[in-house]
């Protein structure tokens, strides 16, 4: 049968839907897709309170999956009775399946609302909508408006949650009766591919990144050299750009070094030329020293780890803001000095962001020069914890703008090796610098091994067990710890070099 996921999923690429009913298993999902869906059952729980009491119909057989059927009776039960307000709302029409966030009765009709998590409008949800118009009005619903629930970005918490004031509410029926002359082709489209036995022939698109990383790439790209065209760095050069040269047959590095455009900026041009003639490392040793003189002893080397929250549970903050909960410092005085090294991991359940900035102005000097490792991260979030606590502001301050940031000799092209295959993520640098070494490497961590994982375990731990809730802090501060170790090595390195 026919869902509003499916729907969607053909709507993005029909070889998507077909792969995902026909082989799941060659689906590769990325580590926060559990995440993503626990954050969306969240705001989808508290929506449902927006239009007071409410009908839920949301039933499990014994197997624990989903009973549809008594969902759609239990649905009509409803209807037929007036019901206001009902939640998970079931409806099957000619094979096309779905289940309304929200149903709210309005005069003689009814209102479908849609809940998503994000605070964006979104083309699909569109889509998402309209196909639940289709349905709904194939059973014979009056449908007499058309609306999105998204988060609003703007809320600020004030330390009692407001769910009339977290959400926001668009009419989209403008929108919905846009689309709604194709709907009907394309259920009968995507019910047709559902029952294909042979897979579908379709190209690499658009659908192969928007509006989400398609989960069958690694199936769909098999075809492709390695490396390809779409592993060319991509700065200034996105996906769109990529597939343009792809269509027209530049598939490989080897086609890229032919197209004058890819090859004239610096940092594509090393990579390809490095990966076609197998070249060691290039050093730019005057670059790197124009960066390193901008550093002065002490040096800091400073690492966050944070939390993003849809909901916000702390007060003064906004939905999806970064919470620092956790840093990595290590510090050298001066100049051949010792390494040594500091840390601070906030109590999860509590509110982070007070201990953390007063951690980190006892922790850092006003004078010491601070080194990051990417300028988008670290001093935003100093910034953020200026503004809300302004008593401590001029500290935090001063150390966002000494910060330096270790990237930039990657970024900028003055050392690049082929092991870092266009890319200079510290994950990816760390690796093609310092080959095979063990202390070195992010795999032989226990538990924690990015900063998805550790997003994911600190709010986790408030309910573990005393022994897993001292095992789950321990992993977290040797991930962070090796952060800034990491940073730190790779300083040296470059001070190495230009010697």
């Amino acid at each position: 049968m026919l869902s509003k996921t499916k729907y969607c999923a053909y709507i993005q690429c029909p070889k998507n839907l077909w792969l995902k009913v026909h082989r799941p298993e060659l689906a590769v999902e990325d580590g926060a897709a559990e995440e993503r869906k626990s954050e969306g059952n969240e705001v989808g729980d508290l929506a449902m309170r927006l239009f007071g009491d409410f009908v839920e119909v949301t039933a499990y057989g014994e197997d624990g999956r989903l009973d549809l059927a008594k969902m759609i009776a239990a649905t009509e039960e409803l209807v037929r009775e007036g019901a206001p307000v009902i939640c998970e709302a079931s409806f099957s029409f000619r094979g096309a399946y779905c289940a309304v966030d929200i149903l709210r009765r309005e005069g003689d009709g009814y209102a479908i609302y849609e809940v998503k998590s994000s605070t964006e409008e979104k083309k699909i949800y569109i889509n998402d909508i309209s196909y639940q118009k289709y349905v709904l009005e194939g059973c014979g619903i009056r449908v007499v408006g058309t609306y999105l629930i998204t988060v609003n970005k703007k809320y600020v918490f004030d330390g009692v949650l407001k769910p009339d004031e977290l959400f926001r509410i668009v009419d989209v029926g403008d929108k919905v009766a846009e689309q709604m002359p194709e709907v009907a082709e394309n259920v009968k489209a995507a019910s047709k591919l559902l029952d294909e036995e042979s897979e579908p022939c379709h190209d690499l698109c658009m659908g192969c990144h928007e509006p989400h990383d398609c989960e069958f790439w690694q199936y769909c790209t098999r075809h492709l050299p390695t490396p390809s065209i779409f592993d060319v760095c991509g700065t200034g050069f996105g996906f769109g750009k990529k597939l343009e040269y792809y269509k027209s047959g530049v598939r490989s590095f080897a086609d890229a070094r032919g197209e004058k455009k890819i090859m004239k900026t610096k940092y594509r041009s090393l990579q390809i030329t490095h990966e076609l003639e197998c070249l060691g490392t290039e050093i730019d040793r005057d670059g790197i020293r124009s960066f390193l003189d901008t550093l002065w002893f002490p040096l800091y080397f400073l690492d966050f780890e944070t939390v993003k929250l849809v909901v916000p549970q702390y007060e003064g903050t906004k939905p999806n803001a970064q919470i620092p909960f956790q840093y990595s410092l290590h510090y050298l005085e001066a100049e051949g000095g010792e390494l040594r090294h500091k840390e601070f991991l906030a109590v999860s359940g509590e509110n982070p962001l007070r201990p953390i900035a007063e951690s980190l102005c006892r922790d850092i000097p006003r004078d010491a020069c601070v080194i990051i490792y990417n300028k988008t991260f670290e001093p935003p979030r100093l910034a953020e914890l200026a503004d809300y606590f302004p008593d401590l502001a001029e500290h935090l301050l001063c150390i966002r703008a000494n910060t330096r940031d270790l990237m930039e000799p990657f970024k900028n092209g003055y050392y690049y090796n082929r092991e870092m295959m266009g890319s200079y993520s510290i994950k990816k640098v760390l690796p093609a610098v310092f080959p095979g070494d063990p202390s070195l490497d992010y795999a032989n961590l226990e538990g924690i091994h990015n900063g998805s994982e550790a997003m994911t375990v600190f709010p986790r731990i408030k309910d573990m067990p005393p022994e897993e809730q001292a095992a789950a802090r321990r992993q977290l501060l040797e991930y962070c710890k090796l952060d800034t170790y990491a940073t730190v090595k790779l300083w040296e390195e470059l001070v190495r070099v230009t010697k």
